[in-house]
């Protein structure tokens, strides 16, 4: 990870971390990038966050500054414009969004003409621009000053694309869908009534402040009661930028990215399309999810945490199915990265043609036990390297043995330390972690 940039761009609280100044730069930067051979065309997407319009501007203030065209698709989701990039013909894409952060914080998200999340090295560059170690960059002149130009007709070919994916319709199924106040308000349920199933929406109302506010996929509590209450069939949560989904079944039990990869996993088997007959997970992965799968006679591989990782091995190894337990699922027939709604899509297409339940699909995968906490801490590295700490993370699985893990690492987004472990109890989970966490406050890292 970089100076300003992490696991999923350049993310931080708005005119804080991420300026105004910042994404103007980053604008010149990316502009003049991709125009040094022919006139770039850059393609800007946003979710509902109130600072998104500040810094859409901003960016396409730099970009045409630096000469090149920018089209807008104005409040859509992040796979929408990774969609976009790659067949329209764009030379990179932008999205606003901070995902699942609090409507405070905002974020920049670099797409390659791949649709895939930028590359490092280019990364690397933007950030040495923005400390002043790269010259000061010409600016475009006269004819060669960019414009911006509506592209709302994008994100409607999105709309379409999604439409055309399923082979069966979901007729009179009930489905509920939880936008999170989000970039999915302005596409999910349009998808979902073509489809022609019975659609049930909350948190589709955003007012630039209340995205992710106690809904959404990191509130799913919410949908689940909503889903039991009103007798639905299934019900879909998305965050902010609708590139992940968690969804639950019409009994309100949660099915996580973990669940979503068995089932889906197995359903592409059965189809003949789990290529490699793998599936890319992460090392947050559950244990159950692992166990199951071998049950199942499909392999799989782990990436470091980062839907951007996943993609990658993806990408190398040509698998078809990847993604994270918080439900970052990436279809690559169909994606170049996670996206939420085409994963419910996916998920609903299974249930039909295997004419079962969401619970039914995912009932035979059993979930260890797992504990995450996270910590506040000034400095991540000195965490990880503290002598101590590496001994009590040593002792808790020397400990746990081959009946259960623990991982610690830092967040790539936020100043915190991950501490998750996975154990035949919730209650041996909260002790092993409490032991490491009593650790790392011992020795002066957290910050109260």
């Amino acid at each position: 990870m970089g100076k300003y940039f992490g696991t999923d761009g350049f993310r931080g609280e708005a005119n804080v971390k991420l300026t105004a100044e910042h994404a103007f730069k980053v604008g010149r930067y990316v502009g003049w990038y991709y125009g040094r051979e022919h006139k770039a065309k850059i393609v800007i997407g946003k979710d509902t966050r109130r600072s998104s319009y500040m810094f859409e501007y901003a960016l396409a203030g730099g970009l045409t500054a630096s000469g090149a065209d920018v089209y807008l698709l104005h409040v859509t989701t992040t796979p929408s414009v990774s969609y976009v990039v790659r067949t329209e013909d764009f030379d990179c894409g932008i999205m606003i969004s901070a995902s699942h952060n609090p409507f405070y914080d905002n974020g920049i998200k670099l797409l390659n003409g791949n649709g895939q999340k930028i590359e490092a090295e280019i990364e690397n560059r933007i950030e040495a621009y923005l400390d002043g170690e790269i010259e000061e960059l010409p600016f475009a002149t006269q004819e060669d000053i960019g414009r911006t130009i509506d592209f709302a007709s994008g994100r409607n070919r999105y709309i379409g694309y999604l439409i055309s994916i399923p082979c069966r319709d979901f007729k009179n199924i009930k489905v509920g869908l939880d936008c999170s106040n989000g970039s999915s308000s302005a596409i999910a349920k349009s998808v979902f009534d073509a489809l022609r199933a019975k659609t049930y929406v909350i948190h589709n109302d955003p007012d630039g402040t209340n995205i992710n506010r106690n809904c959404g996929s990191t509130h799913i509590e919410v949908l689940q009661r909503f889903v039991v209450e009103n007798g639905l069939d299934v019900g879909f949560a998305y965050d902010g930028d609708a590139d992940r989904c968690i969804a639950v079944d019409h009994r309100g039990n949660i099915i996580d990215g973990d669940k979503i990869l068995y089932v889906c996993g197995k359903y592409l088997r059965d189809k003949g399309q789990l290529f490699g007959n793998t599936v890319v997970t992460t090392v947050m992965s559950n244990l159950g999810l692992y166990k199951s799968l071998e049950r199942e006679g499909i392999r799989y591989t782990q990436t470091a945490v980062g839907d951007k990782y996943v993609a990658e091995n993806m990408m190398e190894n040509n698998y078809s199915l990847g993604g994270e337990q918080s439900g970052h699922i990436i279809f690559s027939r169909y994606a170049a990265t996670g996206d939420g709604i085409l994963t419910s899509l996916i998920l609903m297409e299974a249930c039909v043609e295997k004419k079962s339940t969401l619970c039914d699909l995912a009932k035979d995968m059993k979930v260890f036990p797992q504990l995450l906490r996270n910590v506040r801490v000034a400095d991540k590295e000195a965490v990880k390297e503290n002598r101590k700490v590496q001994e009590a993370v040593c002792r808790v699985q020397e400990a746990l043995g081959s009946e259960g893990r623990i991982l610690v690492r830092e967040s790539g987004t936020e100043p915190l330390i991950r501490v998750m472990v996975e154990a035949a109890s919730q209650d041996l989970c909260h002790d092993y972690v409490r032991s490491v966490i009593d650790v790392i406050e011992a020795e002066g890292l957290a910050l109260s």
